[in-house]
């Protein structure tokens, strides 16, 4: 069942890179700056730590 869902994931992935490329593109900027505000989330709180 996972390879199924793995290779399901994959094949979806293609399809919207493939057929949508501004929304896959919007899609990776903003998962993209999502982690870094968490990273820089996580440095300001060492940093506070640390201080």
């Amino acid at each position: 069942m996972k390879k199924i869902l793995t290779w399901g994931g994959i094949a979806f992935l293609v399809f919207f890179v493939a057929f949508r490329p501004e929304s896959a593109g919007s899609v990776v900027m903003t998962i993209a700056g999502s982690i870094g505000d968490i990273g820089s989330g996580f440095a300001t709180f060492i940093s506070n730590l640390v201080s």
